[in-house]
């Protein structure tokens, strides 16, 4: 049989995991710099913790794992013999994959409290599974890069995770848009259009926006029940482009107003420091994530398709599902597994990928292999990245495998002699050992 791999995951070639490494390593200094400590939580969590945080698609999209041992022995035998997957699940599945970073976080901080100095700040990075419909940028198994201050309020921690966000796609040579908005802009616009009670419709309706287009917006707002009037408040509101120009329509609800107004403040700290990339208001902008309540934001590339790179937002409710009360939270996630599509596609990886082999070391006879050995180890103790071709062969096949691994250098030892051979330009020349671990080391 033909091995295969499940949809919506990939293998990484060598090269492909020096690259996402690049991406991470990069990313990681940054949380490192702005104060961020790391942990790590487990793949699976039980499902009463995932279930009921990310909306109804959400909970659809979670990867169930079936009990262990006999698991239909206990299972829901009417709902097996009706053939009712939500009733069965509950009596054969306790388990589910991580669906994201930030619940599992949620959940970390409310175990780990009287361990945490607060306000604490952590990154993570580890992957995360969704049983989404695979297409280009979206697959079922992805890491994400996350960093989040919890049991702080301060609006200070939007306006640095706007600047990391900032840093980071700058060393990674990515030119994006940083777009933001505020869930309480969104909740007043609800009230303006007579739909508080719909806001988590319209939310998840207007976060597809970018995908299905302003009239199929229109169509699934009218489905779900809002008159053509309310329908009509929102997409003349979806239009405005300023804060200013959004103040007058929202003037008359207090929550929407609080919104402009914790907005208005982040960029207050963002005006202290120039960002290298566009920071712009985007009305939009919803994350249909039912856990944010106040900032949200999300960032994509200007030169490739790919939908959204990099998103977050503040939630303060999130630890009270678990049970501590009045810990506000922001949070940003970078999407590795899109930045990896987008750089790859705009070749922006550097050619001198840390943890490539440096140089291959080659020789013909028995004698010169045992000589190659000893040079290897010198190599090697001066910290530099060599490897020996394992037994003496043909010139031609051992040039040819280095070619095929793509080193840079390769050292031919013949007659206890070292000529290094550059593989870039061409070149080469006999040196001594003090001169070639010298030249190798720059």
């Amino acid at each position: 049989m033909k091995p295969t791999i499940p949809k919506g995951t990939r293998d990484f070639t060598p090269i492909q995991v020096l690259k996402r490494n690049y991406i991470f390593d990069t990313i990681k200094k940054v949380f490192i710099k702005y104060g961020y400590m790391p942990i790590e939580t487990p793949t699976m969590e039980n499902l009463s913790t995932l279930t009921g945080k990310y909306g109804e698609e959400g909970d659809r999209l979670l990867f169930k794992v079936l009990n262990s041992g006999d698991y239909l022995k206990k299972a829901n035998k009417e709902a097996l013999g009706d053939l009712n997957s939500n009733k069965l699940t509950s009596s054969i599945s306790k388990k589910g994959m991580r669906y994201d970073l930030t619940v599992p976080f949620a959940r970390y901080v409310v175990m780990h409290q009287n361990e945490i100095s607060f306000p604490f700040k952590r990154y993570q990075i580890q992957p995360v599974w969704r049983a989404d419909r695979p297409q280009k940028g979206r697959y079922q198994e992805f890491y994400q890069c996350d960093a989040d201050i919890v049991g702080s309020k301060s609006l200070m921690s939007e306006a640095e995770l706007i600047q990391i966000y900032d840093e980071v796609f700058s060393n990674l040579g990515l030119n994006v848009t940083i777009k933001v908005n505020n869930r309480k802009i969104l909740e007043g616009m609800a009230e303006i259009a007579g739909i508080s009670e719909k806001m988590v419709a319209m939310t998840t309706i207007i976060d597809k926006l970018d995908k299905i287009g302003i009239e199929k917006v229109k169509e699934e707002l009218l489905k779900c029940g809002i008159s053509e009037k309310s329908v009509q408040i929102i997409i003349e509101s979806l239009q405005i482009k300023t804060l200013t120009a959004l103040g007058e329509v929202l003037k008359d609800s207090e929550r929407g107003m609080k919104g402009i107004e914790e907005l208005n403040l982040v960029h207050e700290y963002l005006d202290l420091k120039s960002t290298t990339n566009k920071v712009e208001f985007d009305i939009t902008l919803a994350r249909g994530l039912n856990y944010y309540t106040g900032c949200i934001l999300e960032v994509v590339s200007n030169d490739v398709e790919m939908g959204s790179i990099g998103g977050g937002g503040r939630y303060d409710n999130l630890t009270e599902i678990f049970g501590l009360k009045d810990v506000s939270g922001v949070g940003i996630s970078f999407g590795a597994a899109r930045i990896f599509d987008v750089m790859t596609e705009l070749d922006n990886f550097p050619k001198d990928l840390e943890g490539l082999l440096t140089v291959l070391l080659i020789s013909e006879s028995k004698v010169d292999h045992l000589e190659a050995f000893k040079l290897l180890n010198q190599l090697r103790a001066a910290n530099i990245s060599c490897d020996l071709y394992p037994e003496p062969a043909k010139y031609k096949r051992m040039i040819k495998y280095a070619i095929n691994r793509n080193v840079p250098f390769v050292i031919n030892i013949e007659n206890g002699e070292y000529t290094l051979k550059d593989m870039v330009n061409s070149g080469q020349e006999k040196l001594n050992m003090e001169t070639l671990i010298q030249k190798l080391s720059k």
